[in-house]
């Protein structure tokens, strides 16, 4: 009975459960609550809620209902600079949707209410994301097939390393190619493929050293049950093949089994033009990634960590980088580290160092890759950062730059234990990079614990934290209704209005140009507390309006330039000038598996001119300020935030990217 009520009253909103603790007695006695009483409490509580002392505190939360053409799973969200929102679904995690080939991406525009779908050209869920310095966004990575569960497979399968050692060619396979072992048992690859020509090198004395080519490929038996199953290592020949080609290319398979398949990734990239509002087509991935990060980095390029590969084995430590120059990956051999996936991986203002805050989702085992600590990419190596409150919670925790960039002070908060685990934790714990042995130290505890928390910067330096559950995926109906202010300048915490819509795994939520917050998504296992009913992806979406919005009239920026370079002043016009307290340029977010690498406060130094306008000085590091879009907010001597101007931070001309 107690773990019932923990599980009810952390579903309730703070308010709600003040109520329900007054008459808890009652509740145990009866389960209904006469209706009047509860009308009662309801109408008193929407008047408290909704009165301007309230507001002016706590802030207020709007839900959304979305036309029923304009909804989607929300995966994926990305602020675009031109004020929309990008919402992609890919298959949304649905197999029937992803069996179909029916992939989806919404633009909505917050400022109208109006969306539209846009064509979607590969399966993008669960792929990697980042801004580029143009604008684009960078999509790499995704589905190439769903999970079956043990006890759902019903043909063996396995991994088939396909050699080629003809150095002169390469071919193209097609999905279905035939593999065949020397017994006569009979496999085909379930994606196509392409195995390039062998290595040749030739020796001043003429000698030539020939190495074979080679790709992986996901292959599945073509009869159903036991015969397929095999534990024997073998050599299988392909179908079709006659010649110089029969005799040079084949496949290496240790063992064929009906064991889980895990999800399995794609290779194929695009970048999203949030212009013309298109998918483009760049080059592949050297491997194929499904949950892998991307992270941007000060020159421009990004980097592309862990994930899930073509037979659904987590990589190792294959590591790339994508040059939006040339539109192509490269291998980093010298780069080669493991992470989790979805690791979150912050460019520090140290060149060449980036930071891993412990933060992860998803997929790898509980004793590798979990600690917190410092890369350089320099040298590969790493500097563990030690200090953190329960280490073994880390999976599905949320983690942000905590203040202005400047500061270099990140925060973890929440998260729970590896897989489907029942382990949550309230935890916010601190690091300040700046300090020359960073360790992180406690800040203040979460009124509930939470997995999947929602941490969004604000203009003002707060963070806002929603939402999330006290079980994996909801459990239990173990939504939490709950949001809070964490302030940084102070490590503490104070409570915010609650939420009406539960969120947990597959939801994010991004800084809006006005001011405001959306949280989008939510995808719960089971829709009971039972856990008997399968949970239904969630669709609408809220909107917070934060309590600095409740404190009078927003500044205005009248006018301002829509491009500076790194170091240089631009020169921003206010009727409320006098009054202006700080400036930020705020990065647009990019939110996916409680991991949002792209959001950061950058505080600009202010000059109050005595023609009254503001000259503001953008840094000139860009590991402060990588080049790309960002929203321009002055910020007066209440708290509250202008209405943003989009801004685009560009390199000198003789600085490249």
């Amino acid at each position: 009975m107690k773990r019932r009520i923990k599980r009810i009253l952390a579903g309730l909103s703070r308010h709600q459960r003040k109520l329900a603790l007054v008459g808890l007695p009652a509740v145990l006695l009866a389960v209904n609550v006469p209706p009047a009483v509860a009308w009662v409490q309801e109408f008193r509580h929407d008047q408290l809620i909704n009165s301007q002392e309230y507001k002016a505190v706590h802030g207020k939360w709007d839900v959304i209902e979305l036309p029923t053409d304009q909804r989607v799973n929300a995966i994926h969200a990305a602020m675009l600079p031109t004020g929309k929102v990008l919402l992609i679904a890919g298959s949304g995690n649905d197999q029937k949707t992803f069996d179909a080939g029916t992939f989806e991406t919404l633009i909505y525009d917050p400022a109208t209410g109006q969306g539209r779908k846009i064509l979607t050209p590969d399966d993008l869920f669960c792929s990697g994301h980042a801004f580029l310095a143009d604008g684009n966004l960078l999509v790499a990575g995704g589905t190439q097939r769903y999970e079956i569960l043990e006890n759902a497979v019903t043909r063996a399968a396995g991994a088939m390393r396909v050699r080629n050692e003809f150095p002169d060619a390469g071919r193209d396979f097609p999905e279905g190619t035939e593999f065949v072992s020397p017994e006569g048992r009979k496999y085909r690859a379930t994606s196509a493929f392409t195995l390039p020509p062998a290595t040749k090198v030739t020796a001043r004395d003429g000698s030539a050293t020939v190495t074979a080519s080679e790709v992986t490929v996901w292959v599945e038996a073509e009869v159903d049950g036991p015969a397929g199953v095999t534990d024997q290592p073998g050599q299988y020949a392909i179908t079709g093949l006659e010649g110089a080609d029969f005799d040079n290319m084949y496949g290496i398979a240790e063992k064929m089994a009906l064991d889980k398949q895990d999800f399995q990734g794609i290779a194929e990239s695009y970048e999203f033009d949030p212009f013309t509002e298109q998918y483009v087509k760049v080059g592949d991935m050297a491997h194929k990634r499904w949950y892998p990060t991307l992270t941007g980095l000060p020159d421009g390029q990004v980097l592309s960590v862990s994930g899930l590969d073509g037979t659904g084995t987590i990589l190792g430590g294959q590591n790339e980088i994508y040059d939006p120059a040339t539109k192509t990956w490269t291998e980093r051999p010298d780069l080669f580290r493991y992470f989790p996936t979805y690791p979150a991986l912050f460019q520090t203002e140290r060149p060449g160092t980036l930071f891993y805050s412990g933060a992860n989702a998803g997929y790898g085992p509980a004793e590798e890759g979990r600690v917190p600590g410092l890369w350089n990419l320099e040298d590969n190596s790493f500097a563990p950062v030690p200090g953190m409150r329960d280490p073994d919670l880390l999976e599905t925790s949320g983690s942000a730059w905590a203040g202005p960039v400047q500061d270099q002070k990140v925060i973890v908060v929440g998260g729970g234990g590896v897989g489907e685990s029942p382990l949550t934790t309230g935890r916010i714990d601190v690091v300040d990079l700046k300090d020359p042995e960073p360790r992180y130290t406690a800040g203040p505890d979460l009124p509930v614990p939470v997995r999947y928390p929602n941490v969004v910067q604000l203009p003002d330096d707060n963070i806002l934290i929603s939402n999330g559950s006290l079980d994996y995926r909801g459990k239990g109906g173990s939504n939490v209704l709950q949001a809070n202010l964490y302030h940084p300048d102070t490590n503490t915490l104070s409570p915010a209005a609650d939420p009406a819509v539960g969120r947990n795994y597959h939801s994010e939520a991004l800084l809006l140009p006005n001011g405001q917050v959306l949280t989008m998504g939510g995808d719960s296992l089971f829709s009971d507390e039972l856990n008997t009913k399968e949970g239904k992806f969630e669709q609408r979406l809220e909107i917070y309006t934060p309590p600095y919005l409740f404190h009078g009239p927003q500044p205005v920026i009248s006018d301002a330039p829509a491009q500076v370079n790194l170091g240089g002043v631009m020169t921003v016009s206010s009727p409320d000038s006098a009054r202006i307290a700080t400036a930020r340029l705020m990065r647009p977010g990019l939110a996916t598996h409680v991991t949002d690498l792209e959001q950061r406060s950058v505080a600009l130094d202010i000059d109050r001119r005595p023609d009254g306008t503001l000259g503001l000085t953008v840094p000139v590091e860009p590991t402060i300020v990588p080049p790309g879009y960002y929203m321009l907010f002055l910020v007066d001597d209440e708290g509250t935030p202008s209405v943003a101007r989009w801004m685009h931070v560009t390199s000198p001309p003789d600085r490249g990217a």
